[in-house]
Formats: structure tokens, sequence, C-alpha cells
């Protein structure tokens, strides 16, 4: 009897449990979609409604039409400037994402798969370099990007963060999972330190490859303030700076700005998509027979 009790208790409290976590977590999920719902929502409608009742999710069919997304894709001026934006961010993402994946997981695979001296000591400098906020660090380098003359290049806007400490961090993480039984047998079997660094420990590191791919590409995607501060020439604007630009003193173009600012979510969508499936770890197992 005593021992049907605390079974019944126990399954009552996982029971309360279950409710309040899934109650928080709905609340949680409703405050993030709403903007997004919303926005969508706003984005079939005249900018002069926009204006008048601000953000809402009232689904007024009789203000609502596809004008704003048939005047984004009729290529007139505002349509040119917006996919002109359109490409700078999506040629700038891609570098930054493909060459801060390569230079982080070189940097951690020689932290995690090499004992040597002061290695703790570089990883510890490559954490402490977390705890400086960007805002510290945004004069120093724009006095340096300045001195290397890459003032209003896309490099400019890359180099600075291309190697990440928290990317480093993941990879580091991550590979110190893996076997390094991996690396005797890529040696015994004749290969070199690049190629098992290469040909066998890259491909085993596909899941934190792809997570740092969806968050190295949101970053990229949505940074304003850096590549503000370095662009001079409105033809090399990202995404977010030509948004923010149809904000003046003098007129706003709500309908561009919200409609163009919908159309922007579809490549991390893509990418997040196209990634999502190699979020399953255990890419090792079996790998090393016992």
């Amino acid at each position: 009897m005593a021992k049907n009790k605390k079974s019944r208790i126990g399954g009552t409290k996982t029971t309360i449990f279950t409710i309040l976590s899934t109650g928080l977590f709905a609340v949680l999920s409703f405050l993030i979609v709403f903007p997004v719902f919303a926005g969508l929502i706003a984005s079939f409608r005249p900018g002069r409604e926009l204006i008048r009742k601000g953000l809402s999710i009232n689904l007024d069919i009789s203000t609502m039409s596809l004008d704003n997304y048939i005047y984004l894709l009729s290529g007139n001026e505002d349509s040119q400037k917006y996919f002109m934006w359109f490409k700078n961010s999506l040629v700038l993402t891609v570098l930054t994402v493909v060459l801060t994946l390569l230079i982080c997981y070189f940097v951690a695979y020689g932290l995690s798969m090499y004992d040597y001296k002061l290695k703790n000591f570089l990883f510890f400098l490559v954490i402490a370099t977390m705890m400086v906020p960007f805002e510290i660090l945004m004069l120093p380098l724009y006095r340096e990007v300045i001195n290397l003359k890459l003032i209003d290049s896309i490099w400019g806007v890359m180099l600075p963060g291309l190697c990440g400490a928290s990317t480093i961090f993941f990879f580091r993480q991550y590979m110190i999972g893996l076997p390094k039984e991996l690396l005797d047998a890529g040696r015994i079997d004749g290969a070199t330190e690049y190629g098992i660094c290469i040909k066998i420990m890259l491909p085993i590191t596909k899941p934190a490859f792809a997570s740092m791919a969806i968050l190295c590409s949101m970053g990229a995607w949505n940074n304003m303030l850096w590549p503000l501060m370095v662009f001079r020439s409105a033809e090399k604007f990202t995404l977010p700076i030509g948004l923010n630009s149809l904000l003046t003193p003098y007129g706003n173009n709500y309908d561009v700005l919200i409609a163009g600012s919908m159309f922007s979510i579809i490549p991390v969508l893509v990418v997040f998509l196209c990634f999502q499936k190699y979020f399953i770890d255990g890419m090792t197992a079996g790998a090393v027979k016992g």
C-alpha cells in the first residue's frame, strides 16, 4: 500500500511538472512567434495601415493584398536596390560561414587532438576573448581596418570575425568526445596528419558543422552594426542596413520595408531546413571496434 501511495504521489508530481513546463514553453513559443506572424500579416497590408494600427494579428481581409510583394518583385528602382542588398548579404554570409567554419575547425582540431605544452593556456586565451564585449573592440577594430585599407570592402567586414571564440569552443568540445584511436588508425594506414584531419575527422563532425553553420549564417545575415561602420557606398550595403535606410526623417517606405523583412527570412529558413537532419548525435557510433 505504501509503495502504491508513493508511486501515485510521484506520478502526480510528474504530471504537474509536465503541465507547468508545457504551459511555460507554450507561452514562450507564443512570444517568439507573435512578432513574426504579426509582421507576416502586416506585409499584406498597405504601409499606411501599419502606421495607423501598428503590428497586430487582426485578420481584416478587406485591407490585405499581394501588392507589397508584387511591388517588391516588379523590377522598379526600389526592387533593384532591395535585391542588390539581398545579393550583398548573401555573398557576405556564404563567404563568412565557409571561412569561419574551416578556420575554427582547424583551430579546434589543434586544441583537442594533440597534446603539447601551453595547450590549455592557448584555449584559455580563446575563452577569454568571449568575455570582452564587442562594443569595447569596435574602435580598435575600426582603426585596424582603416590601417589595412579595408574600409568599404567586404573583407573589412569579414576578417575581424572569422576566428570566432564561441565557434572554436563548440568545435573543441565536440571533438573532445571523438575517439583518438581514429588518428592512430589513420597513421597506421599511412595517412598524413592533414589527411587524417580532412578525410577522417572532418566528415564525422557534420553535426558540429551543421549547428555552427546555422548559428553563423544567422549572425552574418542579421549583422548590422559592424557592416554599418565599415561600408560607405550604398551599393555595398547589406540587407539590414539597406532596409534601415528606408526609414528617414523625410518619409518611410513601409511597403518595401515590411515585405522585404519577411522575404529576408527565407535564406536562414532554407539553411535550417537543409542542416537540421545533422543535429542528431552519434555519428561516430561504431567507428571504432572494441
